[in-house]
């Protein structure tokens, strides 16, 4: 009687992270459309990103629920196939110059990443070998086509997802994966607001500024300056290209300061930069309480984990593909296959003793 007691305590809890997501994406709209009330901001960019979010995530719940391993290797050729159709930059990101700038380039980076999760994640349920070794192969593969496509990013990326798939089938407690992820991600937001701080040592400094640029240290120096003068509301949604000097003297400038945290803290305030995080560790959340198994809630977070590594120093999140894609990959990490695994070996002992 112990062992079933448990596991519908643990299906009774499962709807937390649900409602906890709810919670933390209502919260970014709601604030999104507080921080433009009163001024000419235009938060439909944050909207669309929450929505793309939403749909991705409830997409991949209910394919995740019905063929956990054919859905995330579908989203994995998907993501392929949309990288090699579009080499100039993937789809919803065209491409305005012959060299790609910053953005795309982590655009392209990130999905990579991405799809490279995908392929691991549906390697790690897949039942058989020769399948398991044919989709880490494609992640391989993927890894492949970004190095093909000129993004070495991309390529790192998707090599990294595909080495920590192969550690997490070895690793039995998630939580300890998931707390080391966090943290990586905290450094690369850290790190970013270090380097817009003059805050890192000379030599350091010089370093990071040589593989950033000069332009993308003063978009961060911008940010930094509108999010003290702004500390709590910010400067209001999309309107760091209207009021960043260095923006504004870039001919090809977007309007963005390259990096996520810095662009909450300079157009959202500190709300807006704690809301970011809480959608994150809303995700290592859900995955934390995820039913399956752990080799494929580690690799997922590895893939997310990198996404938000790119999006600390560029402008992944401006993208919808990208967006929608991780909501989709967070989703297939998190559903719950309808057809029930047997009980997990710890739950054995308590069993015979009932």
């Amino acid at each position: 009687m112990t062992a079933p007691a448990g596991r519908s305590a643990v299906r009774e809890r499962g709807g937390v992270p649900d409602a906890a997501g709810v919670m933390v994406l209502g919260a970014c709209a709601v604030w999104s459309l507080l921080s433009a009330y009163g001024r000419e901001a235009r938060p439909e960019g944050v909207l669309l990103a929450v929505l793309a979010v939403a749909a991705g995530y409830a997409c991949g719940r209910i394919c995740g629920s019905l063929l956990p391993v054919a859905a995330a290797a579908t989203v994995a050729l998907a993501a392929l196939g949309l990288a090699l159709a579009s080499p100039d930059g993937i789809h919803g990101i065209p491409a305005t110059t012959a060299a790609p700038a910053p953005g795309h380039t982590g655009a392209d980076a990130a999905l990579s990443a991405l799809a490279a999760g995908a392929a691991c994640c549906a390697a790690s349920a897949a039942g058989p070998p020769v399948l398991r070794f044919a989709l880490r192969l494609l992640a391989l593969g993927i890894a492949g086509a970004a190095a093909a496509l000129g993004s070495a990013a991309g390529c790192l990326a998707a090599l990294g997802v595909l080495l920590c798939s192969l550690a997490a089938s070895r690793m039995r407690r998630r939580l300890v994966g998931l707390a080391g992820l966090a943290l990586a991600a905290g450094l690369m937001a850290g790190l970013s607001w270090a380097v817009a701080e003059d805050a890192l040592p000379d030599g350091l400094s010089v370093s990071l500024e040589g593989h950033l640029t000069r332009n993308r240290v003063l978009l961060w120096e911008d940010a930094v300056e509108l999010a003290k003068e702004y500390p709590v509301l910010g400067a209001g949604p999309d309107r760091f290209g209207g009021l960043s000097p260095t923006a504004q003297q870039s001919p090809e400038s977007d309007g963005k300061p390259h990096s996520a945290a810095l662009q909450q803290a300079a157009e959202q305030g500190v709300v807006g930069v704690a809301l970011l995080g809480a959608a994150f560790g809303w995700v290592l959340y859900g995955l934390w309480r995820s039913p399956r198994p752990t080799p494929v809630v580690l690799t997922a977070g590895a893939a997310l984990t990198a996404l938000a590594a790119f999006a600390s120093v560029g402008n992944a999140l401006s993208f919808t593909p990208v967006t929608a894609g991780a909501g989709l990959l967070a989703g297939l990490a998190t559903a719950r296959p309808l057809r029930e695994d047997a009980p997990e070996p710890r739950l054995e002992p308590t069993r015979r003793s009932s």
